[in-house]
């Protein structure tokens, strides 16, 4: 048996006894605009098409799981004599800074906090007994070892039994109201 040829179905040659011939002969439907068809099936908007092709995840939450298990926790660590002296020091000259909101805001200390922050991710081996050191920088606003027993620095409240360690950028300088002279504080 032997088949000719008439046309070409994409790149292969269509053989003679083709079934759907006809169909294919008549190419892709062409609608004009407001016909029966478009108004029964009109466009999609680019921005709902674009949904039906966005990347879909199956597995929600599966990605943040693995990225919380890269975190690096450890145990909090027990300060010796000098260095709660140090920041007890530390703590005293910035209280004495920002002893109310008009002397915070005059005197402007920069410091930058070492502190613990306890781990909070329920599925670690480390949850509630560890953790991880953060650094913050900025201006101390307020230093309250009673009441609130925290240190505020940049609208950030940190807990004065979580800090580590504060160093004071560049010293910092404070009037003294007895003398012309100022004093510097350097840790």
């Amino acid at each position: 048996m032997t088949a000719a040829y008439t046309g070409n179905i994409g790149y292969m040659p269509m053989p003679l006894g083709f079934a759907h011939r006809t169909l294919f002969l008549h190419g892709r439907p062409r609608h004009e605009k407001y016909d029966d068809f478009w108004r029964k099936h009109p466009p999609m908007d680019t921005g709902r098409r674009a949904k039906i092709f966005a990347p879909f995840d199956a597995l929600a939450g599966f990605d943040e799981c693995i990225q919380s298990k890269l975190v690096q926790y450890g145990e909090k660590k027990t300060l010796s004599e000098g260095e709660m002296e140090k920041l007890d020091t530390a703590l005293a000259v910035l209280h004495s800074l920002t002893y109310n909101s008009k002397a915070a805001r005059m005197n402007k200390p920069q410091a930058e906090v070492i502190y613990f922050v306890p781990c909070t991710d329920l599925h670690s081996e480390w949850y509630g007994i560890g953790g991880q050191y953060q650094t913050i920088s900025g201006t101390v606003k307020k230093v309250d070892a009673i009441i609130e027993k925290a240190i505020f620095i940049d609208d950030k409240r940190i807990p004065l039994d979580d800090v580590v360690e504060i160093s004071l950028k560049g010293g910092i300088l404070k009037p003294d109201s007895l003398s012309a002279g100022t004093y510097s504080y350097d840790f």
